[in-house]
């Protein structure tokens, strides 16, 4: 993809994210509850009450509201939590880590599953495997990420007690961190201890985000993979007498990653999404977590700034996926 075009997508991400903050602003006004009385205590004065509107701007006109925090966010001042009375950009950089590993080991999780049954199927066209394969798949298509969280709780970490079902590290272990990068830091710096520890609370919610993409990644995979095969450098190879794996993995894979990428790109701004729900199952710290106590407690500075992030996320995994199918793509690449 020619560095214009790149530039062209970073352009059009602004009047996206516009978009996204006026359509959130406007929603989270007008859903019933007040922000304002969550905070104040029992017996407090109407003086009380409207001091507290004024510090947060809520005794504004909605359009002051709005372009305010617009001008705020402009030079990355995101506003106060009203429930945690903390900085909202600082809130949401302390988590966003915690969520980007967990939905980058689910992303691993995935593709290995996906891709490697994807290839045993394909190998084994026709045969018993490959209808087992299918059948498995379409269990996990139907079922739902938070579905796979409570069974996975109820299973390891229930009846069997294999892992643990909370939290992102053992309190008791008395770790610590330069960052917010918890897993990465510790594999960097070779604490193989620590990242085990990280490894056995991120394992379940990672599985859990993992199945249903995997199984999204199977089916479009394996069916990229069958029509590959019917290609006539297929025939070739086998005339050179290279093998039928042979020909999977060396000839046919490369070809079929291509649109395999192009369509599961939009599965994984869904995998992101998904943390939310299964952070909370898990307890698990991330932006996904907080978003909900920001939603319960009427939190409206940091609603906007976490619905903000997960826009510019999905924006940068999107131009990520561009990318990728470009520098697959020969066609594309010297376009």
């Amino acid at each position: 993809m020619a560095t214009s075009a790149v530039l062209r997508r970073l352009i059009l991400a602004v009047p996206t994210l516009f978009g996204v903050a006026v359509v959130v602003f406007l929603l989270i006004r007008v859903v019933p509850g007040d922000p304002v009385a969550m905070m104040v205590p029992p017996g407090a004065s109407e003086d009380d009450i409207a001091a507290l509107r004024a510090r947060y701007g809520l005794d504004l006109s909605l359009w002051s509201q709005f372009w305010i925090w617009l001008q705020g966010v402009v030079v990355g001042d995101f506003g106060t939590s009203i429930s945690l009375r903390q900085d909202v950009l600082g809130l949401v950089l302390s988590r966003l880590p915690a969520t980007l590993e967990l939905a980058g080991l689910a992303f691993l999780i995935a593709l290995v599953i996906g891709m490697g049954l994807a290839l045993v199927g394909a190998r084994l066209r026709g045969s018993f495997a490959e209808t087992a394969i299918d059948s498995v798949n379409g269990v996990s298509l139907a079922v739902p990420d938070f579905i796979w969280a409570l069974a996975l709780v109820l299973v390891f970490g229930v009846f069997l007690g294999a892992l643990p079902i909370s939290g992102r590290l053992d309190p008791r272990a008395g770790l610590e961190f330069a960052t917010q990068f918890y897993l990465v830091e510790s594999l960097v710096t070779l604490r193989f201890d620590a990242a085990w520890g990280l490894l056995r609370h991120m394992l379940m919610p990672a599985l859990a985000l993992a199945l249903p993409l995997a199984a999204v990644i199977t089916r479009i995979f394996k069916d990229a993979l069958k029509e590959a095969l019917l290609q006539d450098y297929v025939l070739l190879a086998r005339i050179k007498g290279k093998s039928d794996t042979r020909i999977l993995i060396e000839e046919v894979a490369r070809n079929a990653l291509v649109p395999t990428i192009a369509l599961t790109g939009v599965q994984l701004t869904f995998l992101i999404g998904g943390t939310v729900i299964v952070e909370r199952i898990f307890s698990y710290p991330g932006i996904g977590n907080m978003a909900i106590d920001a939603v319960i407690n009427r939190d409206l500075p940091l609603i906007q700034g976490i619905v903000l992030t997960f826009g510019v996320l999905f924006i940068l995994v999107n131009l990520l996926v561009d990318l990728t199918y470009a520098a697959l793509n020969p066609r594309l690449r010297h376009g």
